[in-house]
């Protein structure tokens, strides 16, 4: 059985409307959160296969274009891989808000297409977000879900950063009872 956990980006590994940067649409704006990379890390070194996925309306907005996206997305993982983390793989949705999309949170798409890839089991797998949409798109697809921040959106468990999720999430499968 392969267990994953499936990773929002913005607001859960990277800051996100705060003082340093509003939205992300240039490498140089990624500011990574305090202790997400060793949340990264901690994960894949106990066997987890780390995937983010992402809504990015900035490209169908025309706020960006997808190479830059690329780029940005690059620079993330190189930051994570310097703290001995890997993120498998990143799925995002560049279509525009509203645009009617399968695969742009809430809906699970990006979720399930991964799990079906990669042969992923979705009820042993996590979902962890800061928004509604990451949460509904989680419980979609049949994973557990998790919100990083104080908001309810009924999420199965709620933490304050993803390095708390990450340590529970660890010592829950250490200790399953």
């Amino acid at each position: 059985m392969n267990k994953a956990v499936f990773l929002d980006r913005d607001g859960v590994i990277n800051e996100v409307l705060s003082d340093r940067v509003k939205f992300v649409n240039h490498p140089s704006q990624l500011y990574l959160l305090e202790g997400a990379a060793k949340a990264v890390s901690l994960l894949y070194n106990k066997g987890f296969t780390i995937f983010v996925v992402t809504n990015q309306g900035g490209v169908g907005l025309g706020y960006m274009k997808e190479e830059m996206l690329q780029r940005i997305h690059q620079k993330m993982m190189k930051e994570i891989e310097q703290e001995g983390g890997r993120i498998h793989e990143v799925a995002y949705c560049a279509h525009a808000p509203y645009a009617g999309c399968s695969c742009r949170k809430p809906e699970p798409g990006m979720i399930t297409t991964l799990a079906e890839k990669y042969e992923i089991n979705l009820e042993h797998c996590y979902m962890i977000g800061d928004r509604d949409v990451d949460i509904l798109a989680g419980k979609s697809a049949g994973a557990k879900t998790i919100l990083i921040g104080s908001a309810d959106h009924g999420a199965d468990y709620c933490f304050d950063t993803l390095l708390e999720a990450a340590c529970w999430i660890i010592k829950k499968e250490e200790n399953p009872v």
